[in-house]
């Protein structure tokens, strides 16, 4: 009989999870047919990319045009000002190219991209807690999410910015497991990191994706050189005893930390660089439009000042938009975001009463379950790392606040609640890091307890995203249902 392995699970488990989040996501995946919030920016940009290689202005009633399947007359002369870098927006053009420009094609991406991090995820927790069945629930918690769900069926760049970010965590927690087992047998310095060059094309890509990603690469670039000084300061205690030699320090972090920087910032520098390839190839173009001077680079620069204007200039600070919300809230769901809405349809399209009328909504509103509890896990890892500083939610917590801290510093703009689907891959690490140590402190009988719990506490997620699918997907339904499931004003 044949008999699989913990490696292989540690494989097929987290494979079948995601395989589970594909097929949830690629259903009924191109309706609706129209571009919906931002994908009116992100999908056309992406056109653009594939027939021009940069991004060009699009005629009035553009989008009308290619919700009834047309193609031609679309562009307008000259390039457009832009609010984020190119690299997701190729990423969606991967779909375009394949299907083309309609629904599916630009939505496509979306969805391998979110069962991937669905994936990588589900790894990256094995390798944390050392256990595949809490790889394979943190990757089950994603799935079910709805803000992950949505974002995964949308052209939107969060999530194509969250996938890189937990690829980039995955890359630098192998590289972590093997440095320490080096450093235990060696204090030569490793000659070769591919992880490390692995983690700075991921983080590359991320910033590529939005300029947020950027205090993403400098956290994650302290973790890597103080998990390393750490590591060889216990291999040097162990050789030589407790007292350092004469400038250790310095030497050690220069020693660690340069190479550290080129691994991570300088491979990250020329990745985020290659996706502006079509940009540097039209520069003239953009040179003509904005009064760009210099060689192509400086007026590459020169774009990135006007971009870095519009989001912190008076233009952005003047706006407001209904669905707008401040970070401090994200955690606990304070504000969803309503994508799509057609009101007041007839009532035999939904089976409703004569004198009610239906409503197809797709809302961007993570899973109760998954972020209440995640918002609980996160306070008490805060507590319990002061007392037992384990690297594993070190790494976890100081993901979840560089992805959510900036924005409750610069909140005086327009920002929505859908930007928090960076933090929750972490929200979901420490829900499962701190099941680990629950579970290795308990005794037989507690663990059967705590068994029961977890099984009770995965059906109420799966019975939650079920509930409120028909408002992640823009299932037309009675008035009556979507309002059971406003269960706040403020989801209104």
């Amino acid at each position: 009989m044949l008999r699989i392995g913990e490696r292989t699970w540690g494989w097929l488990g987290p494979l079948a999870v995601a395989l589970l989040a594909f097929a949830l996501r690629v259903r009924d995946l191109a309706s609706p047919s129209r571009l919906l919030f931002d994908e009116t920016y992100y999908a056309k940009h992406a056109w653009s990319l594939l027939q021009h290689g940069y991004v060009r202005d699009f005629e009035s009633g553009a989008d009308a045009r290619i919700a009834a399947g047309r193609t031609e007359g679309l562009f307008a002369d000259g390039p457009t000002q832009i609010a984020h870098p190119e690299g997701g927006k190729w990423l969606i053009a991967l779909g375009e190219q394949v299907f083309g420009l309609d629904s599916f094609g630009w939505r496509i991406s979306a969805v391998v991209v979110g069962a991937l991090t669905v994936l990588v995820l589900a790894r990256l927790v094995r390798r944390l807690t050392g256990s595949t069945w809490l790889g394979c629930l943190a990757g089950l918690l994603l799935c079910l999410d709805g803000m992950h769900f949505v974002m995964s069926r949308l052209a939107l760049l969060d999530g194509f910015l969250a996938f890189w970010i937990v690829c980039a965590v995955a890359c630098l927690a192998a590289d972590r497991d093997h440095m320490v087992r080096r450093v235990e047998v060696s204090t030569q310095l490793l000659p070769w990191r591919p992880w490390q060059v692995a983690a700075g094309v991921c983080l590359g890509m991320a910033v590529a994706t939005k300029w947020s990603g950027l205090v993403l690469l400098a956290v994650l670039g302290l973790l890597v050189v103080g998990w390393e000084m750490f590591a060889r300061r216990r291999a040097a205690l162990v050789a030589v005893g407790p007292r350092p030699r004469p400038r250790w320090w310095l030497r050690t972090t220069l020693a660690v930390g340069i190479p550290a920087f080129a691994s991570l910032v300088l491979v990250a520098l020329a990745v985020y660089l290659v996706t502006w390839t079509g940009w540097l190839v039209n520069h003239e173009v953009y040179a003509q439009r904005y009064d760009l001077t210099g060689n192509r680079f400086a007026q590459l620069w020169q774009f990135h000042q006007l971009t870095w204007s519009f989001h912190t200039g008076d233009y952005l600070a003047g706006q407001t938009h209904p669905y707008e919300s401040k970070a401090w809230s994200w955690p606990f769901l304070d504000r969803p975001v309503a994508v799509d809405a057609q009101n007041d349809l007839p009532s035999p399209l939904c089976h409703a009463a004569a004198d009610s009328s239906c409503i197809e909504v797709i809302t961007l509103l993570g899973n109760p379950a998954v972020w209440w509890a995640g918002t609980a896990a996160v306070i008490a890892a805060v507590v319990i790392w002061l007392y037992a500083r384990t690297w594993q939610l070190g790494l976890a917590l100081a993901c979840y606040l560089a992805a959510w801290l900036p924005w409750v510093v610069f909140d005086d703009r327009p920002i929505f609640s859908f930007y928090a689907v960076v933090m929750l891959p972490f929200m979901i690490v420490l829900i499962c890091v701190l099941g680990r140590m629950v579970w290795e402190a308990a005794g037989l009988r507690a663990r059967r307890v705590l068994l029961g719990g977890v099984v009770a506490y995965v059906l109420t997620v799966v019975a939650v995203f079920w509930f409120f699918l028909p408002v992640l997907t823009g299932e037309v339904v009675p008035r009556a249902d979507w309002a059971d499931r406003m269960w706040f004003d403020r989801w209104i």
